[in-house]
Parts: structure tokens; C-alpha cells; sequence
């Protein structure tokens, strides 16, 4: 069984046999120690996957995730933490409602993380994040994160430089303590670029269903777009580690986003291959009346 927090060695491929090699997965990670350019990583990037190919792996993928997960629930020993991160409109809520749903909502955990309120102000900025980690045996969804505070708390000037710098080192120690615990922690930024949020927030606008989700504020960290990406491109850096990587996810094409999320949530949990606890004594030849 692979050490706790160590990030994926494998995956499958549609067609059901495994990967010659990790060269996706290679793609979408933040290497420890590397600072990396999202300029330069491709938001409408497809790695030459078929749409409706990818659409059948995405369910067979779903289907196969299921099973580990009632695996990792049974054992009990160890849970995942899945970190979403992105700019407005990149696909945080569709991501949890494509691939999460398919999955048993009594071992899944949703946390979104709004502006602190009430107590959570009153408290350090871990506190109201360490109270929502997942338990063993459970699968836990960030949607938004303690990253906040490295990121839009960095933008809008909330805190002096002094203060938000000194938690790249919080934040690191934190997951590390997780790790060491018994949590696998993977990070997901969804890399949308700024003309497709554009497109999608006009659809918001525009859609009687969707308004509620837009707020003016949005159009002000659109122009605050470069400051933004430098803010990730640093908190990557500082925090991307072994344990605890960093992927950054092309979200311009939702199905390619999908899958790739899929896929590396796959290849994580069989890499924390959990294992049935053995069933109770006697009961081989057993029958029901």
C-alpha cells in the first residue's frame, strides 16, 4: 500500500487498460519546488480526447470510483480531501455535481467556504477549516478554501503583506499535519481563461436561473485578473508539495474538465488503495431464511 500523502502513480485509460505512462496527470501537476506560469497552461487544453468517448470514460470512471470509495468508507482508516479552487464561473459547482453525485452522498462531505461570519471571525483562519476536514473513511469537498487567505485576502489588501506571506507557512504545516494522520489531500485549480468566465457570467446575467449566482463584485476581480493569477501562481508555489500537490485543471471545455478530475481522483484513490475489512467469523456457507 503506498505511503499516506504521497500524490498518484497511476490511471486507466478509456478503453479500460492501464496507461502506458502518466503523461496527463504529468501535465496537470504543479511540481514541488517549481514555480509555474498559468499563462502558459492551456485553459481549452483537450489532450486529443474525443468528446463522446470521453463522456462514456467519465461514467465508467464514476462507476469505478464508487467502488473504492464504498472500500475507503468500510475501512475506515484513511479519507481524501479534494481542494477546489478557481476564478468565478470556472466550474466548482459542476464539478461536485458531475462527479461527486455519482458517488454515495454518506461518505462524501460538501464545504463551501464563504466570508467568515459570526464566530469564525472571532477565531484563526484555520479554525473553521481543521472543523471540516473529512473523517476517515470519508471523501471531503472543499468548494473554495483556507487558500482564500493567501488569495483574495492578498488582492483586496484585507491584511498587510506581513501577515498573509507568513501563511504560506501555516498552511503547509496544516497539511502536513493532515497527511500525517491519515489524510490524502489533492488540490484542483480549474483553469478558466478570462473570455470564457466572461461568457459564462453573461450567461448568468442573462439566464432567470442562474442570476442569483452573479454579483457585481465579480466584475471587480475581473479586473483585478493579473493580480489574481500571480496570487495562485504564488501559493503553488509555496505550498505544492508531495503530500499535498497542486493540479491545474483546463476548465474552458467542461467535459475535458471532468474527466481529468475523474481520472486523477482515480488514480489517487487506488493509489490509497483501501481495503474491505474481513467479514465476521462463520459465515461462509451461511444461508438466509
Amino acid at each position: 500500500m503506498p505511503a499516506v500523502g504521497t500524490a498518484p502513480t497511476s490511471a486507466r485509460d478509456g478503453r479500460g487498460g492501464e496507461l502506458a505512462s502518466r503523461t496527463v496527470l504529468d501535465q496537470l501537476i504543479v511540481p514541488p519546488g517549481k514555480r509555474i506560469s498559468l499563462a502558459k497552461r492551456k485553459p481549452d487544453e483537450t489532450f486529443g480526447w474525443d468528446k463522446e468517448k470521453s463522456k462514456v470514460e467519465l461514467a465508467s470512471t464514476i462507476e469505478r470510483l464508487a467502488v473504492l470509495q464504498n472500500r475507503l468508507h468500510a475501512e475506515g482508516k484513511q479519507s481524501l480531501l479534494v481542494v477546489l479552487q478557481a476564478m468565478d464561473a470556472a466550474g466548482k459547482d459542476g464539478v461536485i455535481r458531475s462527479i461527486f453525485t455519482g458517488l454515495n452522498p454518506a461518505g462524501v462531505r460538501v464545504t463551501a467556504f464563504k466570508a467568515p461570519v459570526g464566530r469564525e471571525v472571532e477565531q484563526d483562519y484555520l479554525w473553521r477549516v481543521h472543523a471540516s476536514v473529512p473523517a476517515r473513511g470519508e471523501i471531503g469537498v472543499f468548494n473554495r478554501s483556507h487558500y482564500e487567505d493567501v488569495l483574495v485576502v492578498r488582492v483586496k489588501g484585507f491584511v498587510p503583506p506581513a501577515r498573509w506571506k507568513r501563511r504560506y507557512r501555516h498552511i503547509a504545516e496544516f497539511e502536513r499535519l493532515l497527511a500525517d494522520e491519515g489524510t490524502r489531500i489533492i488540490k484542483i485549480y480549474l483553469n478558466v481563461s478570462n473570455e470564457e468566465q466572461a461568457l459564462r457570467l453573461q450567461d448568468r446575467i442573462d439566464d432567470p436561473e442562474e442570476r442569483w449566482k452573479f454579483r457585481a463584485g465579480d466584475l471587480d476581480d475581473r479586473k483585478l485578473w493579473p493580480q489574481y493569477m500571480k496570487a495562485y501562481e504564488d501559493a503553488m508555489f509555496q505550498t505544492s508539495a508531495t503530500h499535498a500537490p497542486w493540479y491545474v485543471v483546463p476548465a474552458d471545455r467542461k467535459w475535458v474538465r471532468n474527466l481529468a478530475i475523474a481520472r486523477l481522483l482515480l488514480a489517487t484513490l487506488e493509489d490509497m488503495n483501501p481495503s474491505l475489512p474481513p467479514p465476521e467469523a462463520g459465515i461462509d456457507g451461511l444461508k438466509v431464511v
